[in-house]
């Protein structure tokens, strides 16, 4: 059925024109187009499952009892598993759905009649130090609304908070104990303030999150419609994830996250099947309480609100445009904890007697889509198993699949390049080969056992916070992961090695052993970026890059200067005319719009730059959060280069922190 190749040069050559056309509908076609987006989506589709036919029709043995006979049947179905989301995946990306236009005429209509609803924002928080805390909570305040009431919702009964926001204005409300986690936390608010402000509609943030003033007058016109009782704004975040940081390619690399918000949400929002991510949403009291609250009985409250509102014929709109920002997971713990948090609750909901799968409430649509969310859970095996696949052959003498070199370069590799070329295309250059699959790596062991476990006990486990805030100065080792990565990286060296010197091996290297080889070789090359991503560099003292004109002062004299960065806690300054001396622990004043003189002492100069230490005032301290933390300041890198990304690999390779 499938042709076998004769000879490399003429299947590159053929891989090199397929290349050259995909890379040619890339520039041509608009991805805002459905069409254009049909016509790629089919075309990389197609692709797609011609490979999985050559897979199914010449590289799978013929069936027999045994271990040998069983694994490749095993590594199939997993891959078969990722192939399927990747389908449904192109489907769902045939269409999307912008509501920034929707959102400006609601906004104008509501800005003439004046008839804004009044609104509750609920900051729920457990444990977070203040630093960052008061990040959300000034900010909220903040918002340009004529009727919103900030309520903290403190889950872990701290003193020093309720005292805080009684020095800020904003209302404080606990709890005796944490039982529902985060969804008890949000009913026991709806609770209080039923009796109190009783808002027709709430904003709910993460401790973590700052709000840009506009958040509410750009949200709330879209309740217009009936049926929407959520509206879901996407999650930005003002720090590198630590995979990012570790890298040293936050400037040059678009994390995970991104590709769901900015491309996943708007795609499935045009289906009617966007759903709540935890923060930054909006939600009509009316709706939850006419479903008794806000569901607990998964971990992800979030997901679960959406499909417990879908059960009653409501849905979630999508706009996706960045009014907050938030912290990203700052560590490889935290972030892949996150993960794993996430993976359980999409698997705890589908098995709930009111979830999607069990429940007549749904429609197939609907059904589809959340099917399509497990199996982006499901597809993580699958990467384990192609991490140890070429090692096993060469161990144990058991293939993933029986294919020769040539025949993957004429089925195997035109496919990835048509799913590269496609998914960079269809997400606005926010994807890269070799980061993004080293971010699912990180997290596809953990995941695996998550889903295992799942499997034996999926309910009963205690919510885990992600851990927020934090001495992050210095240098981590995360010697488990990169013991694990490590031995991978070894094992597959040690493969290669072994095919070469091994008393038992052919004399002549066949056409699988060279399939084998390659293959040990990418698993090699992930492994080890994967185990340098283990050494988690130091996070310094947050801080954005500015660029703006400034007056400083120090003895009675004034320089003019420039603002390099800024942060809560420090800056750097560029004197315009440079010749004045500062030693360490100098005072000077830094005039910084519009937070006034501000207090400071010098530190060193650093690349040129004088570094300043900051001693804001409490009410100081608060402007510099609504200058730093509300405007659309951009630290992190919105579309990927690859060239950036691959000068920052190399030179962690060769740098310690």
């Amino acid at each position: 059925m499938f042709e076998a190749p004769q000879d490399v040069l003429s299947v590159l050559t053929i891989d090199l024109g397929i290349l050259i056309g995909l890379l040619v509908m890339a520039g041509l076609l608009d991805r805002t187009s459905a069409a254009a987006r049909i016509l790629f989506g089919l075309t990389t589709a197609v692709f797609i499952v011609c490979y999985a036919a050559w897979r199914w029709h010449d590289t799978l043995p013929s069936f027999e009892p045994g271990l040998d006979m069983l694994w490749p049947y095993l590594f199939f179905a997993f891959e078969m598993v990722a192939i399927l989301y990747t389908l449904m995946s192109i489907v769902i990306l045939f269409r999307f759905e912008d509501r920034s236009a929707e959102a400006d005429r609601e906004e104008a209509r509501l800005s003439v009649s004046g008839a804004w609803p009044a609104v509750d924002i609920f900051i729920c928080t457990y444990n977070e130090p203040l630093d960052v805390v008061e990040k959300s909570i000034i900010p909220a305040l903040a918002v340009d609304y004529p009727n919103a009431t900030v309520w903290v919702c403190d889950d872990t009964r701290r003193d020093w908070l309720r005292t805080y926001c009684e020095e800020v204005g904003a209302n404080y409300v606990t709890r005796h104990d944490n039982q529902g986690a985060k969804a008890g936390n949000l009913n026991n608010a709806l609770r209080h303030t039923a009796s109190r402000s009783n808002a027709p509609i709430i904003l709910v943030l993460d401790a973590d999150f700052a709000v840009a003033p506009n958040i509410l007058r750009r949200a709330v016109g879209l309740f217009h419609d009936e049926r929407a009782a959520v509206v879901q704004t996407p999650q930005f975040f003002f720090n590198a994830d630590p995979i990012q940081h570790n890298l040293m390619a936050s400037e040059a690399w678009v994390d995970d996250q991104r590709i769901f918000f900015d491309v996943f949400q708007p795609a499935k929002d045009a289906w009617g099947c966007a759903f709540c991510v935890g923060t930054s949403f909006l939600v009509r009291r009316d709706r939850v309480e006419e479903m008794g609250g806000f569901p607990h009985d998964a971990i992800c409250e979030d997901i679960n609100l959406t499909y417990s509102l879908m059960r009653h014929g409501y849905r979630t709109h999508w706009l996706n445009e960045r009014l907050s920002a938030g912290l990203s997971a700052e560590g490889l713990p935290e972030y892949i904890t996150q993960r794993t948090r996430w993976c359980l609750g999409t698997i705890q909901v589908a098995l709930l007697k009111v979830g999607p799968f069990r429940s007549g409430d749904y429609t197939l649509l609907q059904r589809l889509h959340y099917f399509h969310g497990v199996l982006n859970w499901l597809c993580k095996p699958f990467i384990v198993l192609m991490l140890v696949a070429p090692s096993i052959y060469w161990l144990f003498d058991m293939p993933a699949f029986q294919a020769d070199y040539l025949s993957f370069l004429r089925y195997g590799l035109p496919t990835l390049f048509a799913l590269w070329t496609y998914s960079s295309w269809v997400s606005g250059r926010r994807t890269l080969p070799l980061f993004m699959e080293v971010t699912h790596i990180m997290t596809a062991l953990a995941i695996t056992l998550t889903l295992a476990s799942a499997a034996i006990r999926p309910f009963g486990r205690p919510f885990k916070v992600t851990d927020k805030g934090g001495d992050r100065s210095v240098s981590m080792v995360r010697w488990r992961m990169a013991a694990g990565f490590g031995a991978i990286t070894l094992l597959s060296a040690g493969a290669i090695v072994w095919s070469f010197v091994s008393p038992s091996g052919a004399t002549e290297i066949s056409s699988l052993d060279y399939f084998n080889l390659i293959w040990a070789g990418v698993a090699m090359l992930f492994c080890f970026v994967a185990f340098l991503v283990c050494f988690e560099r130091p996070r310094g003292a947050e801080e954005f890059r500015i660029e703006e004109p400034v007056r400083v002062r120090s003895g009675g004299v004034a320089y003019d200067a420039v603002l390099a960065t800024l942060g809560m806690e420090t800056a750097r300054l560029r004197l315009t005319a440079p010749g004045h001396a500062f030693a360490v622990g100098d005072g000077l004043d830094v005039l910084i719009e519009p937070t006034g003189w501000v207090p400071a002492s010098f530190l060193a100069v650093q690349a040129g730059n004088y570094a300043v230490a900051l001693a804001p005032n409490p009410l100081q301290r608060r402007t510099l959060i609504l200058r730093l933390f509300t405007q659309a300041v951009d630290p992190i890198a919105r579309t990927a280069s690859l060239r950036l990304a691959l000068r920052g690999l190399i030179a962690r390779c060769f740098r310690a922190t």
